[in-house]
């Protein structure tokens, strides 16, 4: 890579016709001579700040990423002493990125009030140590360079290139998000270079939330979604042979992985899907039918773990197999969503497709325990995104307050302006206590005690971070006004998760169907446990 020039102001300002036209915004130096044509705000307004420092007033109207984005390919160089020695070259970039030692202690991130979880900000914790904050580190690097600046354009093209599930892997965080942690199938070590001995429930919260930072959940669904619960039933039940099979392939993000078990007729009841497998006459296939509906990562996932029926009615007749792309009948389409575009939301038919009885997950007619095994953490994956996405929201509205001046004063100075903040704080606040306090009861329970003592908490907390999450997208839209109305731009994230609130009010169970089984299941527990009622 060539050294980076520098350039002083003086030297900018020489650079003001069209024909040669120079801008400073943020330090950097942008040469935006072929530009004038295809900015969105006309020439007009371009050429009245070329050959000065334009930061001030750029700020005003555009969403820093675009300097990231368009403003790489502009960018000459840097404001500084042009006398100085040049900059050395930069190193190889690298997919899993080099910890910074003084990231490691002290505060973390830009330190706005409520932007990131409290011990950011050097808040006492009893949950994290100097693993977690490694891995932090880790994340946040990666998520700023290899995702944050793309967010929208991967949105609006409906897909992720396939390089970046391939740099996931490199870096280790596609191994990091299923639950189970599968060492012999690693390729690499734990993301943040964490002993897979030391691995925790933490761990995997941090990977987690530093990824939905991007606040798209159609990136943070596509990358990791169909992983998330496709891959968790195998790691638990499935045979060495398909780990084989599947696990080290998806952990490089070289496949892609999904769950069906959506029908068009069967969501949250799942006990009555209706798509079936018959067992041909010499044992040794089943010939599966039906159809699944809204299925994450469906659109071009290669294994789908399929819930079907193999037995009579109810739960006791369902079981798991492992479907590959490549066999006959498999079909699948992209279905167009509100939001979520990245996720590649699909509809999947299966038509005679003939599958091996050795693609069995687990054991036939007793895949509704291996669907129910995995509900609790893809409830808390929700509550995780959907707290963090609010903070997105929180941290994009107070930003711009502080930018925005209305009636001759900032927005932030506005009483009804920071009553809508205070009120989105204290609702993330309290839902990420929550959340970290039931985290901490997983970390410490057998797996047969989670299911029976926090199915009940976790639904509960699934269906209050998800009424925040749209309460803290609707403010946040309110402060940003018709900037938040408008794809792309300032407001982009909060705009984008507006759309996406339902893909989480919705999926891994209703809020209705998580308010009454919340309160159902704590009721059935704690009477066994004794409760006077």
């Amino acid at each position: 890579m060539a050294a980076i020039r520098t350039f002083s102001l003086d030297e900018v300002a020489k650079h003001n016709k069209p024909d040669d036209c120079w801008v400073v915004v943020d330090g950097k130096v942008y040469d935006v001579t072929k530009f004038l044509d295809k900015h969105p705000g006309g020439r007009k307004i371009l050429l009245k700040h070329v050959g000065t420092d334009a930061t001030k007033a750029w700020m005003n109207f555009h969403n820093p990423i675009i300097l990231e984005t368009v403003g790489r390919k502009l960018q000459i160089g840097i404001v500084g002493d042009s006398s100085a020695e040049p900059a050395a070259a930069a190193a190889a970039p690298s997919d899993r990125p080099t910890v910074d030692a003084d990231l490691l202690e002290g505060p973390f991130g830009d330190l706005i009030p409520y932007t990131d979880p409290s011990w950011y900000q050097e808040f006492r914790s009893p949950y994290y140590k100097d693993s977690h904050r490694r891995l932090r580190a880790y994340m946040r690097a990666f998520v700023d360079k290899e995702l944050m600046p793309y967010c929208h354009e991967w949105d609006e093209a409906k897909q992720i290139p396939r390089e970046v599930y391939l740099k996931a892997g490199r870096a280790g965080i596609l191994q990091a998000v299923c639950g189970k942690l599968a060492p012999e199938y690693n390729n690499v070590p734990m993301p943040g270079d964490v002993d897979p001995a030391e691995w925790d429930v933490f761990h995997e919260f941090i990977v987690a939330d530093e990824l939905s930072r991007t606040g798209s959940g159609g990136v943070v669904w596509g990358l990791t979604g169909g992983l998330g619960i496709g891959l968790p039933p195998v790691l638990a039940f499935g045979s060495k042979y398909l780990k084989e099979k599947v696990v080290r392939a998806c952990f490089a993000g070289e496949k892609n992985i999904c769950l069906c078990v959506t029908e068009p007729h069967a969501g949250s009841d799942v006990a009555n899907l209706k798509t079936e497998a018959k067992l041909t006459p010499d044992g040794k296939h089943f010939i599966l039918n039906g159809e699944k509906k809204w299925i994450t990562n469906g659109a071009f996932a290669d294994y789908f773990t399929v819930a079907c029926r193999t037995g009579g009615e109810g739960m006791g007749g369902i079981s798991l197999l492992l479907v590959e792309r490549t066999m006959p009948g498999v079909k699948t389409r992209r279905i167009d969503c509100s939001g979520v575009w990245a996720s590649g939301t699909g509809y999947i038919t299966f038509e005679d497709v003939k599958v091996p009885v050795e693609n069995v997950i687990g054991q036939v007619n007793k895949g509704f325990k291996s669907i129910m095994y995995n509900f609790n953490h893809e409830r808390l994956g929700i509550v995780i995104q959907a707290t963090r996405f609010s903070r997105v929201c929180f941290e994009e509205a107070i930003k711009h307050a502080n930018r925005r001046r209305t009636f001759g004063k900032k927005l932030i100075q506005h009483d009804v302006i920071r009553h809508k903040l205070a009120n989105m704080a204290a609702r993330i606040e309290s839902v990420h206590a929550w959340m970290e306090s039931l985290m901490f009861q997983a970390q410490h329970m057998s797996e047969q005690e989670q299911m029976l003592r926090l199915g009940g908490p976790i639904a509960l907390c699934k269906a209050a971070s998800t009424q925040m999450f749209e309460f803290c997208a609707r403010e946040a839209a309110q402060i940003f006004g018709g900037l938040a109305y408008s794809r792309g731009g300032q407001a982009e994230k909060v705009e984008r998760l507006y759309r996406e609130v339902r893909a989480y009010a919705i999926p891994g169970g209703s809020e209705e169907i998580m308010l009454d089984l919340g309160i159902r299941q704590s009721l059935k527990v704690a009477q066994v446990l004794g409760a006077k009622l």
